[in-house]
């Protein structure tokens, strides 16, 4: 399908900022390692060691907000669309959902996936979860027009569509990990209304993947059966069948391999255990990292973590990293009057179901200590109503150690400054420490919805 060579970007932005917002986003996307001279020991480490710390249990229920489903579950698809119907127009909603399929095959599904819902299968590879059937994104709730759909996620599934092709015509923050489409994938909406960016990564797309009106898009390590157009900007790392790079015309650019990356941790079922697989780092990647079965890693069981739910508090969650635990922060919007503070190497913390933490009192939200492979993947951080100075912090300044061969990572981390009310932030992310993977991110300062305006939400640095 002919596109025109200019799009609108998001539904609030004026025409005279389309293109930088959408080079900025492009730029953003990308996979990058970061190597910032800096030295200090962790922070925080005196005040903590002062503190007495309780007893944190490791593991536990998953909470009201994570549905999970087998082959056998009655009326599967009634609920999917009833969390739909709640979920499709909420753009700055409270409700957090993760839709968690077991392994099996599902006959006759199309799950539409609306904001703040992640869907994913509970395998070891994504062949373990089988929809017959598909894994929705449209516009219907925007006339049609895509460059507002953020805040999603779909992970881990296999996918026969229906009509041979699936469509999944998002924006920002809303990755498709670890997929395989056994047909074509598009990327626009009904219509072919815009469409304003998007990620894939480690998915397999056996057909063609068509952007139509999608602007800019980036896929790392990853197989397509081909690609048919560009907009503004397409990219391309580790992408088996990624077409050769001809920038600006037709807009590819266009890597043979990944030159470092790592895959996002996710959550799984081994028999009737929970556990979190945590992939190794790659090198040079290209194609998909389970093409051979189940990639290097380390299985944890969910005994291992501190699962998070609504209501616990930003003390409860440091105790439960002193005492070795790793996090598990299930679907919900957290309120944190304290840093959470993570300075234990190769620890996880992960967020299904677009987990929400509001810094209050303008403390920071999370920071990181500079230490080994921290994993913290699949959060949202969304500025409180007093300043805060960072919202996230990899090392504190000066920060100097090695950390090549086992870097922190963080994936699907977005940053939100008002929007869903009023939010100050100076800057959202610092990264003092070196060799940090940066594998998907969304840092936004809101130019619609509640609480924004020239002073209301003020961002100096993303």
């Amino acid at each position: 399908m002919p596109v025109p060579p200019t799009a609108p970007h998001s539904g609030a932005t004026p025409p005279g900022r389309r293109r930088s917002r959408a080079l900025g986003f492009a730029a953003l996307a990308v996979s990058l390692l970061m190597a910032v001279p800096t030295a200090q020991t962790a922070f925080g480490e005196e005040a903590r060691d002062s503190q007495e710390i309780q007893a944190v249990p490791g593991g536990g229920d998953l909470g009201p907000n994570v549905h999970v489903f087998d082959p056998s579950t009655p009326g599967i698809q009634g609920k999917v669309d009833e969390i739909f119907r709640k979920q499709e127009s909420a753009q700055f909603g409270l409700d957090r959902h993760a839709l968690l399929f077991k392994p099996g095959t599902y006959d006759d599904i199309n799950a539409q996936i609306g904001f703040y819902t992640s869907i994913a299968g509970l395998g070891l590879h994504p062949n373990d979860t089988t929809f017959n059937g598909d894994v929705t994104v449209d516009a219907g709730w925007f006339d049609g027009n895509a460059t507002q759909n953020f805040w999603r996620s779909a992970e881990n599934l296999t996918l026969n569509p229906v009509n041979g092709t699936n469509r999944w015509a998002v924006s920002q923050a809303a990755p498709f990990r670890r997929m395989h489409v056994k047909g074509g994938l598009n990327l626009a909406p009904d219509g072919y209304g815009w469409a304003s960016g998007g990620y894939i990564a480690d998915s397999k797309i056996d057909g063609t993947v068509g952007p139509y009106s999608q602007q800019q898009w980036y896929t790392r390590d990853s197989s397509v059966g081909g690609w048919t157009n560009g907009v503004w900007n397409m990219t391309f790392s580790g992408v088996e069948g990624a077409p050769a790079n001809s920038f600006p015309e037709p807009p590819y650019t266009t890597l043979d391999t990944t030159p470092i990356s790592r895959e996002k941790p996710f959550l799984y079922l081994d028999g009737d255990d929970y556990k979190v697989f945590v992939p190794q780092k790659r090198e040079n990647a290209r194609g998909v990292s389970w093409a051979d079965g189940t990639p290097p890693g380390e299985s944890i069981p969910l005994d291992q973590f501190y699962v998070v739910k609504e209501g616990a508090d930003a003390a409860t969650i440091n105790a439960a990293v002193e005492q070795g635990l790793h996090l598990l922060f299930t679907p919900g919007v957290y309120h944190v009057d304290e840093t959470i503070t993570i300075d234990r190497p190769d620890t996880v913390a992960l967020g299904i179901g677009l987990a929400t933490i509001i810094p209050d009192n303008g403390v920071t939200a999370i920071k990181v200590g500079d230490v080994d492979g921290v994993k913290l993947a699949g959060l949202l951080v969304d500025a409180g109503p007093v300043n805060s100075e960072t919202l996230i912090e990899v090392g504190p300044q000066g920060a100097s150690a090695d950390h090549a061969a086992n870097p922190t990572s963080l994936q699907d981390v977005f940053v939100r400054i008002g929007g869903a009310g009023p939010g100050k932030a100076t800057t959202s992310i610092v990264v003092n420490s070196d060799d940090v993977i940066i594998d998907h991110t969304w840092v936004w300062r809101a130019d619609h919805g509640e609480g924004w305006g020239w002073e209301t939400n003020r961002a100096d640095y993303g």
